[in-house]
């Protein structure tokens, strides 16, 4: 399935404006979180035909500057990555704010993702200064936004991050994360 034409932005039913995610549900429909030039979440159904979105720029409750990750929960509330405003919002399935989280142990959050027993790893891929180094790093919640751990810091060794942009969990609990600029994917076990 391709949605959205190369090189054609927009912002519609049909159009994107350079996504940044997309968060799978058990039936096939999806999510795709428009963030770079527009500010929305989009839903589609598991034909790809468009069925609602929801935001607009701003700080308040449902808006975003930037989404960018995007999951969701085994209950069906969707969890997106406000970016530029250092957040996590918590929408109902239909886009109806729920929540939002916000800590400076999570920092900027960049990527989400839920494993299979609900805990839910944010990574920070900070504020990108022109000195180094940045906040850069990762964290374990709960469901209603407890950090219960951390992991990972700024750099270019193991278990470090230049630039966390996104992030993953398999079915047996290994949490993947992606380091755009450290140009790698690392694997962590045992966070789950």
């Amino acid at each position: 399935m391709t949605l959205g034409e190369r090189e054609i932005p927009g912002a519609d039913g049909s159009h994107f404006n350079r996504p940044t995610d997309v968060a799978i549900l058990k039936d096939g429909s999806f999510y795709v979180s428009d963030g770079y030039r527009n500010t929305r979440v989009v839903k589609f159904s598991a034909k790809g035909k468009f069925q609602y979105e929801w935001g607009k720029k701003g700080n308040g409750p449902g808006e975003f500057n930037l989404p960018h990750g995007i999951a969701t929960d085994n209950q069906g509330r969707v969890y997106v990555c406000d970016r530029s405003n250092a957040r996590v919002q918590i929408f109902d399935p239909m886009g109806k704010y729920i929540s939002e989280w916000k800590d400076p142990q999570m920092g900027r959050p960049y990527g989400i993702s839920i494993g299979i027993n609900g805990d839910v790893f944010v990574v920070d891929g900070g504020d990108q200064p022109q000195d180094f180094p940045d906040r850069g790093g990762a964290v374990r919640m709960t469901q209603s936004g407890k950090i219960l751990d951390s992991f990972g810091s700024f750099g270019n060794y193991d278990g470090q991050f230049r630039l966390a942009h996104d992030v993953a969990v398999d079915k047996n609990g290994a949490v993947y994360v992606i380091d755009t600029w450290g140009m790698r994917v690392q694997k962590f076990t045992r966070l789950n």
